[in-house]
């Protein structure tokens, strides 16, 4: 799991007020396609909200604390039903976030 500083959290907290979730995440729980398509957009965007339906047999915080360890990402936030996940990208031509 990527490690943050707590200035760290609270600035991308900040940022990822404003962001649209970009997955949703019910009752087939955290499947490989799943892992895949966050792998994908943390690489695109590297920061990532998650809408955690009702549906989810887990807890949100447990949700954020799983997939943070799977896909070596931070885990910024859980607030309700809504988790965002932070990751730096490898790709060039991403425009980096400055944390």
């Amino acid at each position: 799991m990527l490690e943050i500083t707590s200035s760290q959290r609270a600035k991308l907290r900040g940022m990822a007020m404003n962001l649209q979730p970009g997955a949703q995440m019910g009752k087939n729980g955290i499947t490989d396609a799943f892992l895949q398509m966050l792998d994908e957009q943390l690489e695109a965007r590297e920061l990532v909200k998650i809408n955690v339906l009702r549906t989810a047999d887990m807890r949100p915080r447990d949700i954020l604390s799983e997939l943070a360890e799977r896909l070596n990402a931070a885990p910024v936030q859980a607030v309700g039903y809504k988790i965002t996940l932070f990751r730096p990208s490898k790709r060039e031509g991403v425009e980096h976030i400055k944390i």
